[in-house]
């Protein structure tokens, strides 16, 4: 495994101080009269959430819940400061040092947290979306590096067994992840009427699973792009072992460079790491690779329903140059200007959350492997990261879109619905 990735996290790995003797300096440290006015007013700003705040002198904050859900305890007044002023960038940079120490859930008081506010397109928000990163090839290779050539195998200890780090689709909510990302698959493929014999681009293919789905299912003929070499070498020896190489070519290089026509292009989860201002690069793409006759397309992706820039801490630690796009950004940015119309959107939200939900547990199932591969504070990240990924999108902060469209001129893949959903009416 490749523990030279992800530097911001190892680097203030010396930092991390054990619970026990974090806790003994923390009592000696004196609260004052301001870090206890400032410690209520927080307090009175989270108290909906029934979240309580202990300071380092283990006294609960005033205006505090009378039945709480939890505790946030607060080991420094620095800590305290860099809740009040910047709680987005701070609470995970608090929580991954162990220098905010959660009692109780942590999913359960994140999405009490999180449902505190809405999202909206605030000043100090516009801002943020305008000077977002260019995301050009070199930034996006590199981000794709800190974020997914972490080793397959810290991947393999709690995603499903093809590796598909996309929200899954549950048919029914009791469907098991294995199961609903399969489900997900085929979903994709019978938007698209996928045949036999159909040329496919696929932009960001993670490891593989969809392409050589389309592949054995369907018959189709994948050309897959992407730039993690982790996903890639796992996504060709897959490939291999089934037989599916002469049918499925993956591709080492970025999305902007890919040449050819054909009959469907696809991303799944790609479009969140291109950046507002790289969509231009992307409609270039589908607009001259997409055949007008017969062709059509689908992006699935994270996405926003007022423009908003991801959360400040996600987008340092874990998703460098991400941005969740609303539908028209996507409507007038990507897909107008390459002459597409759309067919039809979806918005399977609630499916991400269950799928969060599940790669928590499974995640928390594995923890001590992750500690031992990278450290403590990796693991508080992740555990945090994927703890407030399942809240945003139960609380609707994000959205999860499925967009379907076609050249202008071409006739839409299917009648009626009724062919997409099939399966689930007769299975």
């Amino acid at each position: 495994m490749d523990t030279s990735v992800g530097p911001a996290f190892h680097s203030a790995g010396s930092r991390a101080e054990s619970v026990e003797s974090a806790t003994t300096r923390d009592v000696s440290r004196r609260v004052t009269r301001v870090d206890r006015w400032l410690a209520t007013r927080l307090q009175q700003r989270i108290r909906p959430s029934a979240v309580r705040l202990v300071l380092w002198d283990g006294q609960p904050a005033g205006a505090a819940p009378e039945r709480a859900i939890g505790d946030l305890y607060i080991r420094d007044r620095a800590t305290l400061l860099g809740l009040i002023v910047h709680p987005d960038l701070r609470f995970g940079e608090a929580y991954m040092a162990g220098r905010v120490e959660v009692r109780g859930r942590l999913d359960e008081i994140v999405e009490a947290l999180t449902g505190l506010s809405r999202p909206r397109p605030s000043l100090r928000n516009r801002l943020a979306v305008a000077l977002a990163s260019r995301n050009t090839t070199r930034a996006g290779r590199r981000n794709v590096h800190r974020h997914y050539d972490l080793g397959n195998d810290f991947y393999a200890s709690w995603l499903d067994p093809q590796l598909v780090y996309t929200c899954a689709y549950y048919p029914d909510p009791s469907t098991p992840l294995d199961a609903a990302q399969v489900a997900k698959l085929d979903l994709v493929c019978r938007k698209l009427q996928i045949k036999p014999g159909d040329r496919v681009i696929e932009a960001g293919c993670g490891w593989g699973a969809l392409a050589l789905h389309m592949a054995r299912e369907y018959g189709a003929h994948v050309r897959a792009f992407n730039v993690s070499r982790e996903q890639l070498t796992f996504a060709r020896e897959r490939a291999a072992r089934e037989g599916l190489t002469g049918r499925v070519e993956f591709i080492d290089d970025d999305y902007r460079n890919v040449t050819g026509t054909c009959d469907v292009f696809v991303s799944v989860g790609m479009l969140e790491h291109v950046g507002l201002r790289q969509f231009h690069a992307l409609s270039d793409v589908i607009g001259r690779t997409l055949k007008r006759d017969g062709g059509r397309g689908l992006l699935h992706f994270i996405g926003r329903d007022a423009p908003t820039p991801l959360n400040a801490w996600i987008r340092r630690r874990i998703f460098p140059g991400a941005y969740p796009p609303t539908l028209s950004e996507v409507a007038t940015r990507v897909l107008a200007p390459a002459g597409m119309s759309i067919l039809d959107v979806e918005n399977l939200r609630l499916h991400y959350a269950r799928t969060l939900e599940h790669w928590y547990e499974r995640f928390a199932a594995a923890r001590d492997q992750a500690r031992a591969s990278f450290s403590e504070e990796f693991a508080r990240a992740w555990e945090l990261y994927l703890a407030g990924s399942r809240a945003a999108f139960v609380t609707g902060w994000l959205q999860l879109f499925q967009v379907v469209f076609a050249p202008l001129e071409s006739a839409p893949p299917t009648w009626v619905r009724a062919a997409i959903y099939k399966t689930e009416a007769t299975g």
